[in-house]
Formats: structure tokens, C-alpha cells, sequence
């Protein structure tokens, strides 16, 4: 049987300034999928682990086997698939965990294939793979999940992804606070009519970002992550965003904001040390109004998903 399992990381989509266009990899946490070729000439669902009995288990509703399908669609192949999906992020976090399900998938398939497309081609069934979690066929959570480091989608029509350079010692800080804000819901609340003079603060900053990313300009990074488009309305559903973002930055985190649509909040930082700090100030603020809360500290994820074992040789 010829079978592999990968491993696709968690992601922060947005950066702050950069809404459907920015987004970078963490190396955990992260889901995991056991794909194996069979001889049944359907793709089956065959175990979600982690779930809670939350996901669907038909292979045409669940994020990771429906990528599969579309994928082997493409490439002209009917062949039998069984698939675990070992869920290992939480649900409705701002984390990406739909965009980690599907990129394992993808990844994993095309590896029983032989890689006939790259990381660049599979994107858009990434894509489509959200499009069935969320309504929303957004890259900014697939893409570096699946490319790795930080990403930006310049464009979507046509599809154009640049991967950005990143320097060696930023890190970030992850707070999930146990709330949850579903998606579609948070999408729901953002504005669609911006003033002209809020479009060109945000433009600035992303280009500021950008910019920053390029010169390894810690200064720069951190006073461009400012938001002025949808921090001010979705923080509104996150508890005590503002007290949590003041404290943050009390500890010299470089920039704090929002997590894809919440309600994890994430700081960017200097170095891994500076991240552990803010991580354990903001932990013990949400423990002070009875909120619990789980910590990450990672560096930028410059892989995105990886095999972790592979076995692409029939037995016998």
C-alpha cells in the first residue's frame, strides 16, 4: 500500500494592515492526514480524529476530501484514496484550521501522485477548499500554509502570489482565547463603504509593511501593522482586545492585532523571548476575567506543510 501522512501549520491571515492579502505560516499548531492509495476507485473518509464529531464525514462536504476529489478531477485519475484527518488546531479560531485540513490533503495527494503539480499550482484547489469551510475562497490562510513564510496575494483575478522575504529572528506571539467568533459571522460585521482617507492610511501601511519585511526594519514593521478598516469593528468581538493590545506593546511586542477573523490575537515580535513574554502577560490578563486562553510561540514557518513519512512502495 502506498501511503504518506503531512503535517500543514496554522497561519495568521490579515498581519494587521493587510485584509485578504497578507498572511504567514507558524510552525505550530498545525493538523495532520494519513492518505493511503486503495483499490476502491473512490475517496473515502475513513477517521476524523480531534473533531468532536463536529466535521462531516461525506468526502463531498468535508474540506479535506473534497480537495482531494477536485484535485484528482484535474489530473484525469480515478483512483481509490482513504483519508485521516487528525485535527490537531481548535475550531473557529482565527487560526486557519480549514486552510491547514485542506493543504495536508493537497499535499498529500499530489505526493501519492508523484508531484505532478507544484506548491503554486495546488493553491487555487486550496482555495476552493475554503470556499466550502467559509463562503470565502480566500488565500490568505492557504497560501502560506502551504508556500511557507509570509505571503502576498496581490491579486486575485488573475491569481498572483508573492512570497515575501522575512527576517531570521521575528516571531509571534498566538492567544486563542476560549471564545468563539465563526467566520462567516465576522466577515458579516466589516464595512464595504471605507472613507478615502482611511484607504490611504491602510495602503500606506501595507506598503510600510512590505517595505519593512525587505529592509529587516523591526521600527518599520511594527509601526505599519496598524488597521484602521477592520481591527476597529471586529475587535469589538474579541474581550478585552484593547487592554490586551496596550499590554502587548508594553512588553515591546513590534505590532498586535487580529488572527484571520478571531479571536486569536497574535504580536509580532523581535525574537522568541520578547514572544514568550508577551504570550505569558496576555495569558495571565484574560486569567484575571475568568477567560482561559492557549499560547503559542513560534518563528515564522518558512516550510508550510511538510511529509512526515512516506511510504510510496507497494508491500510485497
Amino acid at each position: 500500500m502506498k501511503s504518506v501522512r503531512v503535517f500543514a501549520p496554522a497561519s495568521v491571515a490579515n498581519v494587521g494592515c493587510g485584509y485578504d492579502i497578507l498572511g504567514f505560516a507558524v510552525h505550530c499548531p498545525g493538523d495532520e492526514v494519513e492518505m493511503s492509495i486503495n483499490g476502491s476507485e473512490k475517496v473515502s473518509l475513513d477517521l476524523i480524529e480531534g473533531d468532536e464529531g463536529r466535521l462531516p464525514m461525506d468526502p463531498l462536504k468535508n474540506t479535506v476530501s473534497a480537495v482531494v476529489i477536485n484535485y484528482l478531477e484535474h489530473i484525469g485519475l480515478k483512483k481509490g484514496i482513504a483519508i485521516k484527518l487528525f485535527k490537531k488546531m481548535p475550531f473557529g479560531s482565527g487560526l486557519g484550521s480549514s486552510s491547514a485540513s485542506a493543504v495536508a490533503g493537497l499535499v498529500a495527494i499530489n505526493e501519492l501522485m508523484g508531484n505532478p503539480l507544484t506548491r503554486l499550482q495546488l493553491l487555487p484547489f486550496a482555495m476552493e477548499g475554503e470556499r466550502l469551510a467559509c463562503g470565502n475562497a480566500h488565500a490568505d490562510n492557504v497560501a502560506p500554509a502551504l508556500l511557507g513564510g509570509m505571503v502576498l496575494i496581490r491579486s486575485y483575478k488573475p491569481l498572483d502570489v508573492i512570497s515575501l522575504p522575512v527576517p531570521g529572528e521575528l516571531s509571534c506571539a498566538l492567544v486563542y482565547p476560549h471564545v468563539e467568533i465563526p467566520t462567516m459571522a465576522a466577515r458579516q460585521i466589516i464595512r464595504t463603504n471605507i472613507p478615502m482617507s482611511n484607504a490611504i492610511i491602510q495602503w500606506g501601511n501595507v506598503g510600510g509593511l512590505v517595505a519593512g519585511l525587505f529592509k529587516n526594519d523591526y521600527d518599520l514593521i511594527g509601526r505599519s501593522m496598524e488597521d484602521v478598516i477592520v481591527e476597529p469593528v471586529r475587535k469589538m468581538l474579541i474581550p478585552h482586545f484593547d487592554e490586551m493590545k496596550k499590554l502587548a506593546l508594553e512588553q515591546n511586542a513590534l505590532g498586535f492585532g487580529i488572527s484571520g477573523s478571531g479571536p486569536t490575537v497574535f504580536a509580532l515580535c523581535r525574537d522568541v523571548s520578547t514572544a514568550e513574554k508577551v504570550t505569558r502577560a496576555l495569558e495571565s490578563e484574560l486569567k484575571q476575567y475568568g477567560i482561559g486562553s492557549t499560547c503559542y510561540v513560534s518563528k515564522i514557518n518558512p516550510a508550510g506543510a511538510q511529509v512526515i513519512t512516506r511510504q510510496l512502495q507497494e508491500n510485497g
